[in-house]
């Protein structure tokens, strides 16, 4: 729009008025128009017609500030253009404009002074409506921003997935080690409190790494059939008195709704999370909405889902809100602005963890002093899967005592499966990687099962597993992880076994495998 170096500058008259007039009235796409000394419309062409909606009649005359919106008409921009323009011979600028029938249009306009002689006589305006080009702009800058987001939320996953796991074998020692510390001890209460408090620290430990491994998508679920409303109508009278006096909670549960293929255990934890959510950001109290409803998506029409049938659960309060700073970074892990002791900052990581691997989203719409209303966005359960699985059929009793080789890269952990599983009363062989499972197996033809963590360099558990099977078919196998790396539907017969467990947890699993 702008001149190049040495062009000249308007000159009137610049053409014959006739042939002036038929090029002007001719340009449709820009608004054409001439404007005296004071920024009065002189002149008007079929472009400024076409998209800004006056007549020539109605604006020749009247002031071209008429186009500017009331709050640029505050800041005095008409007489800016006009003093730049005189100036330094040209102004130009992008901005939002008005049309005749109020609506607004994003415009790119140029001013240039009108010469007679030496004499300024007015001005040349040109106006070009580019609101699609910006429209454009702001959705590819909103897409930059939702792919920035979704990275950001990516690595953030692989670090929490990986401290997670590291956390779990940590903590698979030491849960270990104190079940089996227990039975040595001598009757002491003194040491049993003492015992007892180390116990609890590390619970709590591994609750903390399950929101870990939610948030990162990687806690290894076990996805049933789900009735929402019904769920929500068993959590009801678990979640009243956990949240005390001053919520209320109001209910709309249509039945007879399509289940969701879903963890029910981590559902409820969900809703839990999200309700204690909604009344601590309403100090003073106030009513808790929880809505269950089915809705068919298009492709993007919520978050990046594809199109499909959801089932959506959501819970609204009318506390607080969140400004926009806060609201992009709610879904963080250990982000939380609570006061210290008042929470961990991973309920609602857990819950978009949760959300990401059932194949759904979570969605968070908030606005300062008006509430927040938190989505679960839940596929149906397109396949039916039932929700509970058919009785297993009777199998015989295995022998008490086996000959197993426990399997893992971490000498803490192997340390305390080896020595639970001797407590036990079964024969024991360990080795520190898959390659080294494999040179057990291959010289110890009396091993009957083997337990190995599945996260392993170079070879993980279920590569030895595919390896050993092929090579000791008869040979059993445990599969001990606290990490959704190992896909359900790959070898889905393995047992697994979830870090960390106990003694007990231990046992049954090898019964189960032996039974198998």
């Amino acid at each position: 729009m702008f001149d190049p170096p040495g062009s000249p500058r308007f000159a009137a008259p610049l053409i014959d008025d006739r042939q002036y007039r038929l090029l002007v009235d001719s340009i449709t796409d820009y608004a054409i128009y001439m404007l005296d000394l004071d920024g009065h419309i002189a002149s008007w062409n079929a472009g400024a017609e076409r998209f800004k909606g006056y007549a020539a009649a109605e604006v020749i005359g009247r002031h071209f500030s008429l186009f500017y919106s009331p709050e640029d008409q505050a800041r005095g921009e008409p007489s800016r253009a006009l003093n730049t323009a005189l100036r330094e011979g040209r102004f130009g600028s992008e901005g939002w404009r008005i049309r005749k029938d109020g609506s607004r249009f994003w415009a790119s306009v140029v001013l240039d002074p009108i010469f007679e002689g030496d004499k300024i006589i007015g001005f040349a305006k040109i106006t070009r409506d580019i609101s699609e080009r910006k429209d454009a702009e702001q959705r590819l800058i909103e897409a930059n921003a939702a792919l920035l987001q979704s990275q950001k939320m990516e690595a953030m996953g692989q670090l929490t997935g990986g401290i997670g796991h590291d956390f779990n074998n940590l903590l698979a020692a030491v849960l270990g080690s104190l079940d089996l510390l227990r039975k040595r001890l001598p009757s002491d209460p003194k040491a049993e409190r003492l015992l007892d408090n180390a116990v609890q620290a590390a619970r709590r430990g591994s609750a903390l790494t399950r929101r870990l491994l939610a948030f990162a998508r990687k806690q290894d679920l076990t996805p049933v059939a789900v009735d929402v409303s019904a769920l929500v109508r068993g959590m009801t009278a678990l979640i009243e008195p956990a949240l005390g006096f001053t919520a209320v909670i109001e209910t709309r549960l249509p039945p007879d709704l399509d289940p969701v293929l879903a963890d029910s255990n981590q559902l409820e934890m969900a809703l839990l999370n999200l309700t204690v959510n909604a009344r601590d950001a309403m100090p003073d109290g106030g009513a808790i909405v929880i809505e269950v409803r089915e809705a068919r998506l298009a492709q993007g029409q919520v978050s990046d889902l594809p199109d499909g049938t959801y089932i959506c659960l959501s819970v609204t309060d009318s506390g607080v809100g969140m400004n926009e700073e806060t609201l992009s970074r709610a879904m963080e892990p250990f982000y939380t602005t609570k006061q210290p002791g008042q929470g961990t900052g991973l309920g609602l990581s857990m819950v978009h963890g949760m959300a990401m691997q059932a194949g759904g989203r979570l969605v968070l719409k908030s606005e300062l002093e008006k509430g927040t209303i938190a989505e679960l966005w839940l596929p149906i359960d397109a396949a039916g899967v039932s929700a509970t699985n058919a009785a297993s059929a009777s199998r015989p009793v295995a022998r008490t005592s086996l000959t197993i080789l426990a399997v893992d890269d971490d000498p803490l952990v192997l340390l305390n499966t080896v020595t639970m599983l001797e407590d036990l009363g079964h024969g024991m062989f360990e080795a520190s990687s898959g390659k080294k499972a494999l040179e057990v197996l291959a010289r110890e033809p009396s091993i009957e099962l083997v337990v190995t963590d599945m996260a392993m360099p170079q070879m993980n558990g279920l590569k030895l597993v595919e390896f050993a099977r092929a090579l000791y078919p008869k040979l059993r196998f445990v599969l001990a992880t606290g990490y959704a790396e190992a896909p359900d539907d790959d070898q889905p017969e393995l047992l697994r076994l979830k870090k960390p467990f106990w003694q007990d947890d231990l046992a049954k699993a090898v019964r189960k495998a032996a039974e198998g």
